[in-house]
């Protein structure tokens, strides 16, 4: 892993995070010793030595870091607003004015759904108490440390059932802090075979909401053909694989489609080639597309924000120009209201000694 010095040091904007990948272990074991939930560990490097990784896994053996650590926080009120303010005090130390997080209300509930998340006993706090709760700690934490979140609400490919509900808490509280909907979980789950995402992705059209969808993380081109065709993603979570379709990566490079791209991620998870020298990012660089620089799971993958764009300096070529060009095009991406969007944008700006109003 890289060092932990940015080689940028300016305002950044985040726009693919997820919150129950970002939870500070100590954190963690305050809520277990609190709950009485055995952990493999008792402080925090020993927590860490199970949850995080430094070399690549396979996707199931990532996944399963979730198994460890989230009994801990899913289904407590107090604990589920804790991550959500100290992940925005997180995000301000490494620079961030803008981030957009993402997680799924029924991961993080201890209610009754099937099946249970995490082996979990039916309990009081539901879903919608979820999202509440984390919009409490996020709005907390803008007012303590000047930082503007908001959030995304996840879908599961294997749990379809949950997306019609996950839609209308999108719609409940839409701007309150939630600004959109994505889709997340095994790509080879094809949308097409479970209704209850295409459902829930016509609903978020027809009441405007935001959408993104991870595609082509490790799945083929076709997936991100799909999300965008049939669920009518307005961004792609990693899409990495799209540039084996060159007819599609041409047609979405000119409608500027925005990839929410997490390099180190991309090396833990097996999802591209290890040598960062042949990474997809060095195309989009290349190519000019619109994309970000974003650090996924933080916890599980012992990384800050920092990391990915050591990274990206170190192996990429990055200049403080690209560095600069993300940045702003992930501002231009993101979900916020028009209004906010320009006042984020000036903010960017100023803070890059930039005199126009349009992109780099």
């Amino acid at each position: 892993m890289e060092n932990n010095t940015s080689p940028f040091n300016k305002p950044k904007v985040e726009l693919h995070v997820h919150l129950d990948g970002s939870i500070r272990p100590e954190t963690i074991l305050h809520f277990a010793k609190k709950r009485q939930i055995e952990l493999p560990g008792d402080t925090t490097e020993e927590l860490l030595r199970h949850v995080s990784y430094k070399e690549p896994l396979s996707l199931t053996e990532f996944l399963a870091k979730f198994n460890i650590y989230m009994p801990a926080i899913a289904g407590d009120r107090e604990a589920i607003k804790r991550i959500a303010y100290e992940f925005v005090e997180m995000k301000a130390k490494e620079g961030v004015i803008y981030v957009e997080t993402r997680y799924s209300p029924h991961f993080l509930a201890n209610s009754k759904v099937d099946p249970i998340p995490w082996g979990q006993k039916e309990g009081d706090v539901t879903p919608d108490d979820v999202v509440d709760l984390v919009n409490q700690g996020l709005r907390e934490g803008e007012k303590a440390f000047n930082v503007k979140a908001r959030s995304i609400l996840c879908c599961m490919r294997h749990m379809p059932n949950w997306s019609v509900e996950v839609v209308e808490l999108c719609k409940k509280y839409k701007n309150d802090t939630v600004v959109a909907i994505d889709l997340a979980g095994d790509e080879s789950l094809n949308c097409e075979a479970y209704p209850g995402h295409k459902k829930a992705y016509e609903e978020a059209v027809k009441c405007e909401i935001h959408r993104t969808v991870h595609a082509g993380e490790v799945g083929p081109p076709r997936i991100i053909k799909e999300a965008i065709e049939v669920l009518k993603a307005e961004r792609i979570g990693h899409g990495y694989h799209v540039i084996e379709d060159p007819v599609l990566y041409k047609e979405l490079l000119d409608k500027e489609m925005h990839f929410e791209t997490c390099p180190w991620s991309s090396y833990l998870t097996g999802a591209c080639n290890p040598d960062f020298t042949k990474h997809p990012i060095r195309q989009f660089k290349q190519d000019r597309a619109n994309y970000s620089i974003n650090t996924d799971d933080p916890l599980i993958f012992g990384s800050t924000l920092d990391v990915d764009y050591s990274i990206a300096n170190k192996h990429m070529e990055f200049t403080e120009e690209e560095f600069k060009r993300v940045n702003i095009n992930a501002a231009k991406s993101c979900f916020l209201p028009e209004k906010e969007k320009q006042e984020l944008l000036h903010k960017l700006y100023e803070a890059y000694g930039m005199v126009i109003t349009t992109g780099l």
